[in-house]
């Protein structure tokens, strides 16, 4: 009788379990339809765009606002196209996504700021792994030798802009590196690993460890943007661009942390960089100003005491506290990997993670079918210091919701 209640219990316990993952399977599915049905949608607008535009937000009227291919945006409407069509299958969104993808292919020469990795791996990357067309292979290549031009030894990094105004006044940094640029180190490995030259990953390697040196605080929160001396390579000033203040923790910025540090590790297996991703990442999950459904404000300390901004920051003029989706876009993306690394926080990484895509995908993110420009998301937040894209959809908030989708979804096969 007791060996019979066990079994009954195990086949109810594993139905629950099975009814569970069905019901994540749905959430998934209803999520990639959504997204299929915008970016279609989308399609279709940018027919009245300028041509070799690329959707980034929308204007105050609510009309889809393009920027040129040489922003650093263009890539993450292909990647999500790329994706959609890796869900779907659907060969109309193939073609969108080749024909958005091969529009880019000037870029791999370009070398007038870092982020080649946004525009070319999240474009070409996502095309190469799905096709795998040599071309596309030897243009990610020359596109991470472009990017290396950037590489200063005597600082260890690589050059974000090539110059940084502060807010405090008109001093002007020769030579800014912002934590964004830790995302653009992915295209570096992936070069290194199919030629064979390792001068790629010595560079990738070097510029997150000088990251991790002089960009995250003790307590693994991160400052925007460190600018370095040339002759010597010492730290000349630590500050913030988009950020609320020189010591606070901009959102967006500590999403960039967590994800770049997690994809450090998994192409390193060196364990200072897997203790930063899951520091930056305790840091942003047990924040006590992280609301209740884990989509952060768009600065941690906005608006607190202790936090100034520099003179001539709009953030001297918001008191309200708008949400940044693209933040925890970003971060349910990552959350999703590091927890395969995290040993004894995986559960909390990964339900982290999956909070966080539900919130999203509710009515108080997800834009109703046929609104918001025809993007994925809203509440995201650009750049309030410059004025600019407050609480508005932006591109690379879709593009990581659809990649978080996808790695919850393998996450579930497993």
């Amino acid at each position: 009788m007791n060996m019979k209640r066990l079994l009954i219990g195990t086949a109810f316990v594993s139905l629950l379990a099975f009814k569970s993952d069905n019901t994540e399977d749905d959430f998934i599915r209803n999520n990639y339809s959504f997204a299929t049905q915008q970016i279609k949608n989308m399609l279709k607008e940018t027919v009245h765009q300028k041509p070799l535009t690329f959707p980034r937000t929308i204007d105050a009227g609510g009309k889809m606002v393009s920027t040129s291919m040489y922003d650093w945006t263009p890539g993450f409407f292909p990647g999500s196209l790329w994706y959609s069509y890796e869900f779907t299958k659907d060969q109309s969104l193939a073609a969108a996504a080749l024909n958005w993808t091969e529009k880019l292919e000037p870029l791999k020469d370009f070398t007038k700021h870092h982020d080649l990795g946004f525009m070319m791996y999240c474009s070409y990357g996502n095309a190469y792994r799905l096709t795998g067309k040599a071309e596309y292979k030897d243009i990610l290549v020359q596109s991470a030798r472009s990017l290396s031009t950037r590489f200063n030894p005597v600082t260890g990094s690589i050059k974000s802009w090539n110059g940084f105004k502060s807010w405090h006044g008109n001093k002007i940094y020769p030579f800014p590196v912002i934590i964004d640029n830790m995302m653009n180190l992915e295209l570096l490995f992936f070069a290194s690993k199919v030629t064979g030259d390792t001068a790629f990953r010595h560079v990738a390697v070097s510029h997150a460890l000088t990251a991790m040196k002089n960009q995250i605080r003790p307590d693994y929160s991160s400052y925007h943007v460190v600018c370095y001396d040339t002759t010597n390579g010492k730290v000349a000033a630590r500050e913030t661009a988009q950020g609320y203040a020189d010591n606070s923790t901009w959102a967006r910025g500590q999403a960039w942390g967590i994800y770049g540090f997690t994809m450090v590790y998994r192409e390193t297996k060196d364990a200072r960089f897997l203790k930063t991703a899951m520091g930056m990442a305790d840091w942003f999950l047990d924040n006590k100003n992280l609301p209740e459904d884990k989509v952060p404000y768009w600065d941690f300390n906005a608006n607190e005491a202790g936090y100034t901004p520099g003179i001539n920051s709009y953030a001297n003029k918001v008191t309200d506290k708008p949400r940044d989706a693209s933040a925890a876009a970003i971060t349910a993306s990552a959350l999703f990997e590091l927890s395969r690394y995290a040993g004894a926080k995986e559960e909390k990484y990964k339900q982290a993670a999956i909070k966080m895509l539900h919130s999203l995908a509710s009515p108080a993110y997800r834009a109703p079918v046929g609104s918001n420009g025809n993007f994925l998301l809203m509440h995201s937040v650009g750049s309030i210091p410059h004025h600019t894209e407050i609480d508005v959809p932006l591109v690379y908030a879709d593009y990581y919701f659809i990649e978080a989708l996808q790695r919850y979804e393998d996450q579930l096969k497993k």
